[in-house]
């Protein structure tokens, strides 16, 4: 019994102890996080003791002190050193010691967007992430990975706290975490050796609107959208379930209280959802990166997102087969009017039953082959899709030149496949093509189209790229026409 209630008491001591720490932190700065090398990183949290709070670095033991404001709230910055495998502790305290553990110092990268950015590396029921198996398996704790995902939360108004705290890099935790984010972290930290954070929030589903805040959407978009309801109690009744897709719900309760945590870059994979505004989402996109750069303080932040893969798209189809091109048009001219950003092409690796294709490894590993060239300079690889640069017409026949480097396109010798030719009646018809003999160009033609005057590429919902550049990047879905979405057939 005096075992029993000296247990009970020690355990109350140290519960009651935490319960009257002063200073509280987010659930972002935790044990086991990964802190951006060579960088002023933002720390912060409360407290409620009315005292400075002060912060001493375990690299250096240097100690930074922070004035808490009328509210309480409190934040430095601090040095980092250059990434390493070696822990350090970070001890915070306003008189009550607080010590944050097991802490590494490397590369940080924060990743968002929808379904195919959250299907996890153990996939969807009957829909599996291949090499998931793996990859899962071959998880180790001691391998320098940190793997940060937030819970998801939709709210009217802004919120100061997320939930979601650093996890090591076990087998239970990768199956869990996203798959393209988690092979985007894995080739990414093979290849620069030193550690890797990955900072994930995503919903399945949502806009990229609803991870915009209101004063952007006020700003950029007047009068495109209502936003009655922010700052209001939900309204069930009026919008159901829609509170992954309206404007600034998911910024609010999923982005607003990560800032300011510093990272290196960001990636992105949404788009399905916006798929029918493609001339709206050029312009949300824009503004999305640049509202993530001003809000994190980071304007040379790196953005990298994914062409949303090809898919059938039943209920669209049915009305017209070409509306995810004109989204896929739209990412492309984002690659090219935001400033640090990639685009990281899918047209091969779509399946046609499903919206979320098996094939992560190949996005994450596309997406870290434009960090590690733009950012981490290696060179010998062009990880950027080819793309459209001009077409000619002569005796039957279009040939098409593509922006690329001297290695050119491939591959040689066999027809290639997704291309689409069109007379002056604007009716495409399936054709042939072959790589001419400078790789820089293809020669597309159909017997049913005498006349061409235009070509489109892997343009339509559901189709399958055959053409890359020669390291695996597949060539862009493009269009040679200027047709509305009513006009080509």
């Amino acid at each position: 019994m005096k075992q029993l209630v000296t247990a009970f008491l020690a355990a109350a001591f140290l519960f009651g102890g935490s319960a009257r720490a002063k200073v509280t932190l987010p659930s972002v700065i935790s044990d086991n996080m990964v802190l951006q090398q060579n960088a002023s990183v933002a720390l912060w949290g409360w407290s409620d003791s009315g005292k400075n709070v002060s912060v001493t670095t375990g690299w250096d033991k240097k100690k930074t002190v922070a004035t808490p404001d009328a509210f309480g709230k409190w934040m430095v910055r601090v040095a980092t050193p250059a990434g390493s495998a070696k822990a350090y502790d970070i001890t915070i305290s306003d008189g009550e010691k607080l010590t944050l553990r097991n802490i590494l110092v490397g590369e940080v990268w924060y990743c968002s967007g929808q379904s195919n950015m959250e299907m996890p590396v153990k996939g969807y029921p009957a829909q599996p992430a291949e090499g998931g198996t793996d990859a899962i398996l071959a998880a180790r704790p001691e391998r320098p990975i940190r793997i940060c995902t937030i819970t998801k939360c939709s709210s009217t108004t802004v919120k100061e706290q997320t939930t979601g705290s650093w996890k090591l890099h076990s087998p239970e935790v990768v199956a869990e975490t996203s798959a393209t984010a988690y092979f985007f972290a894995d080739y990414l930290q093979a290849h620069i050796d030193v550690p890797v954070g990955i900072l994930i929030t995503s919903w399945g589903g949502s806009s990229i609107e609803t991870w915009m805040d209101r004063e952007t959407i006020e700003r950029d978009f007047p009068g495109e959208f209502d936003l009655s309801y922010l700052g209001q109690p939900w309204d069930k009744e009026k919008y159901g379930k829609k509170d992954h897709t309206l404007p600034c719900l998911l910024y609010n309760g999923q982005v607003n209280g990560l800032i300011p945590y510093t990272f290196k870059g960001m990636i992105w994979y949404q788009g399905e959802t916006n798929r029918a505004r493609p001339e709206q989402y050029l312009r949300l996109m824009q503004s999305y990166a640049k509202m993530m750069r001003e809000k994190f303080q980071n304007p040379d932040a790196p953005y990298y997102f994914v062409q949303i893969a090809p898919y059938h798209y039943d209920r669209l189809a049915t009305q017209n087969s070409y509306v995810s091109g004109y989204l896929y048009e739209s990412q492309q001219k984002a690659s090219e009017l935001i400033p640090h950003s990639g685009m990281a092409g899918t047209a091969d690796i779509g399946e046609y039953g499903t919206i979320h294709p098996c094939k992560k490894r190949p996005v994450g590993q596309r997406l870290a082959l434009l960090a590690l060239v733009k950012d981490y300079g290696f060179k010998g690889v062009d990880p950027v899709c080819p793309t459209y640069q001009s077409v000619t017409f002569d005796a039957g026949k279009a040939t098409v030149r593509f922006k690329i480097d001297k290695m050119g396109l491939s591959p040689m010798g066999r027809n290639l496949g997704g291309f689409e030719i069109a007379g002056a009646d604007k009716v495409f018809h399936e054709a042939q093509a072959i790589l001419a003999r400078d790789r820089h160009c293809v020669e597309v033609w159909s017997d049913e189209v005498p006349e061409p005057v235009a070509v489109r590429y892997c343009f339509r919902n559901w189709a399958v790229g055959s053409v890359f550049n020669n390291y695996g990047i597949p060539v862009a879905p493009f269009r040679t026409d200027n047709w509305s979405l009513e006009e080509a057939q």
